[in-house]
């Protein structure tokens, strides 16, 4: 093979290659989200990395320590449909088993393969991106 040849073919390999680097990840955000969550850096994150995080901001975002969040706690993560949903003893607030049974449902939905973990595509999701607003 000449190098002419070998040249064209390079070129013609970078060329259809070009696109696929120059996108890059699937989601910066969902990366980010990933490395913040990914506690044991297999490039996905589960249910109890998840949670893990979500609890920790239960607690950030609980500030008058009442044990429950209200809508001003809340700081409009969720739809109200949602929270609603997720407040079986409808008092208007979540306590941390509510918050966390609707970070689980959130999770589910982000999941459509049911592999037990999100990537970064996933989290691209419209439900993707509902988990990320509650975690975040």
């Amino acid at each position: 093979m000449s190098n002419r040849s070998k040249l064209a073919i390079f070129l013609t390999i970078a060329a259809l290659a070009a696109p696929v680097a120059l996108a890059g990840p699937a989601s910066a955000k969902g990366d980010k989200v990933i490395s913040m969550v990914d506690t044991d850096n297999d490039g996905t994150i589960d249910l109890k990395e998840v949670q893990a995080v979500a609890s920790a901001k239960f607690d950030a975002l609980e500030g008058d320590k009442d044990g429950t969040l209200d809508a001003k706690e809340l700081k409009g993560r969720g739809g109200k449909k949602a929270i609603a949903e997720a407040d079986p003893d409808k008092d208007g607030t979540l306590d941390k088993k509510e918050y966390l049974a609707l970070v689980e449902a959130r999770f589910k939905a982000a999941d459509p393969d049911n592999d037990g973990t999100l990537d970064a595509a996933e989290l691209k999701t419209p439900a993707g991106k509902a988990l990320v607003k509650l975690i975040k």
